[in-house]
């Protein structure tokens, strides 16, 4: 039984953070004696992949002391973007590739109904549902891709870019003509996921991040000259004349 929950987790059935169902109920679904799964259970708390609190027992945050850590490294440094695109770019490219090729009929339900929201979600411009949408439709082509190791590692990405360590999503979807984008981009991802065409699904999400990439650095180059023009305007409050320059 210990086996078979940890295999659960490692192919990413059970997910760091979700709770389980009560004890009885766990059993029952499981098929198996209420001592045998509590065994069990306690079998994997030792291992560290679960973990008991007074609101139940969760699956275990494992690779917590990883990405805290992590996440205090890498946000103050200004390398950390573009090295984060590059690597992304790469894993994204090959998850999809993969997916492509390795996708079951339930992978592609799971995808097209991610899809259908998406689309709807940017209809009616719901930008944190869309936004939602996004990360969940990247998280089914890491598991369509059926490589437990890519999910993981990509997961642990998946928590620093909703913490904003890389970039500001928000400030992304202001930006005119980057919603449609995205939606586009999106669409072409899954699709070609969809229908098995591995070298485009490639050249689809390579297309996506690098435009995301891009965007990024319009962005930040956009706000690093409007900071120098205030600071500019607030000379003032730095000379004793700030005309005296001028007059000389």
């Amino acid at each position: 039984m210990a086996e078979r929950l940890q295999t659960m987790i490692l192919e990413g059935v059970l997910r760091p953070g979700e709770k389980l169902l009560p004890e009885r109920e766990l059993a029952e679904t499981l098929g198996v004696s209420r001592p045998s799964l509590r065994q069990a259970l306690s079998l994997l708390e030792e291992k560290g992949l679960l973990v008991t609190q007074k609101s139940g027992t969760h699956v275990s945050r494992f690779l917590k002391d990883l990405v805290d850590p992590l996440a205090e490294l890498l946000a103050d440094d200004e390398r950390v973007a573009a090295d984060y695109f590059e690597f992304r770019r790469s894993i994204e490219s090959h998850a999809s590739g993969l997916a492509a090729l390795r996708a079951t009929e339930p992978d592609r339900a799971a995808i097209r109904d991610c899809l259908a929201r998406m689309r709807a979600a940017h209809g009616i411009d719901d930008t944190t549902l869309e936004a939602n949408c996004d990360v969940e439709l990247h998280g089914l082509v890491y598991e369509a891709a059926h490589n437990v190791l890519l999910l993981h590692v990509m997961r642990v990405l998946g928590d620093l870019l909703r913490r904003g360590v890389f970039y500001n999503r928000e400030q992304l979807y202001r930006r005119p003509g980057v919603r449609d984008m995205l939606l586009e981009q999106h669409i072409a991802i899954g699709e070609t996921v969809l229908s098995g065409d591995a070298r485009a699904a490639e050249k689809a999400a390579a297309d996506h991040i690098n435009f995301t990439y891009s965007t990024i650095e319009d962005i930040r180059r956009d706000e690093l000259r409007m900071a120098t023009s205030l600071r500019r305007i607030d000379r003032k409050d730095l000379v004793a004349d700030p005309g005296a320059a001028n007059r000389g």
